[in-house]
């Protein structure tokens, strides 16, 4: 992996380094591992507060409604079958 920094950017990340007690290439990695994991975090869980979660519980507790609607249009024959 190859990265363009301005001079700023690599004195930052060079003091970052240090200051976590590790080589470059390690705190590189590790930083942008752990970037990665946050943003795709959301893409395949979620994580609730508890109060959050306590509504999403209790929204998901409900009794199903009937969809008078959405029942004929699955009992319709598939268009795709043979």
């Amino acid at each position: 992996m190859e990265l363009r920094t301005t001079p700023e950017e690599r004195a930052l990340i060079d003091r970052a380094a240090e200051a976590a007690g590790t080589d470059l290439t390690d705190f590189v990695v590790g930083q942008a591992c752990e970037g990665a994991r946050r943003l795709l975090a959301d893409r395949n869980r979620f994580e609730l507060d508890p109060t959050a979660l306590a509504a999403w519980e209790a929204l998901n507790a409900r009794p199903a409604q009937s969809l008078s609607g959405l029942r004929r249009l699955m009992e319709r024959s598939s268009p795709f079958s043979e």
